[in-house]
């Protein structure tokens, strides 16, 4: 059984594909990060960097108990336990070089570029076009690659186009004001659109959908959600 710490954001929506598409027994743990309940104990035990997601594996390595967190971490020890969606011996290092350019490098920037459009106050225009025009410069290396290709490593659907996919979605939060905003970039047009029309990929939006999370951005939903730009009180 996989315990899977959930919020609906992209990057948990990694793992609901990965769970999805390989069928693997799973628990829903709702967090509310807009009520903080991240910042619990009881999460922290779980995930220290109090972020989602992350999974506790009841049977784990050993058969022990064994707690995940980060998505890229999740997805490769969920693939290598399962032996699924890893591509062959010989796309090793693609795969490797692909996640942690998705893991350190589209995602993060961005998620900064949706914060800088739209949570942050006005007056930050030279960190919101910065990450605005990183994202775009990662999407571009994105879409070069996927020229000729319809998936990211190799000639199979792997852990790759899942990560790539969960943050893709976001597109038009990503690339705020474009009506199509993936029309500058018809390869990952194309690949998306494959990605997302797979069933899994329906049930993976459907996952957490039962559970009421907190949709007001409020003050105090801010404070939970930025606490690093709260001083500690005194």
């Amino acid at each position: 059984m996989i315990r899977f710490y959930f919020h609906p954001t992209p990057n948990p929506a990694k793992v609901s594909l990965f769970l999805e598409e390989t069928g693997l027994t799973y628990e829903v743990v709702p967090v509310d990060t807009s009520k903080g309940e991240q910042h619990l104990a009881a999460f922290r035990a779980v995930n220290p960097n109090g972020k989602l997601p992350a999974i506790v594996d009841t049977e784990g390595p050993g058969g022990k108990e064994a707690r995940v967190f980060d998505s890229t971490a999740i997805l490769l020890y969920l693939a290598e336990k399962t032996g699924q969606l890893l591509g062959t011996p010989e796309d090793r290092p693609e795969l490797l070089s692909w996640l942690a350019f998705l893991g350190t490098g589209l995602g993060p920037f961005s998620g900064q570029a949706v914060h800088f459009q739209f949570a942050a106050p006005e007056g930050l225009d030279y960190a919101r076009n910065r990450y605005r025009r990183e994202a775009e410069r990662h999407y571009q290396v994105l879409e070069d690659h996927l020229a000729g290709r319809d998936v990211i490593v190799g000639d199979s659907f792997t852990i790759a186009d899942i990560s790539a996919w969960g943050w893709i979605d976001r597109a038009s939060r990503v690339l705020k004001g474009e009506g199509d905003p993936l029309a500058a970039y018809p390869n990952i047009k194309r690949w998306f659109a494959a990605i997302d029309s797979r069933p899994a990929a329906a049930r993976a939006r459907a996952v957490g959908q039962d559970h009421e999370f907190k949709k007001v951005q409020d003050e105090e939903a801010r404070r939970h959600l930025f606490p690093s730009n709260y001083p500690p009180a005194a």
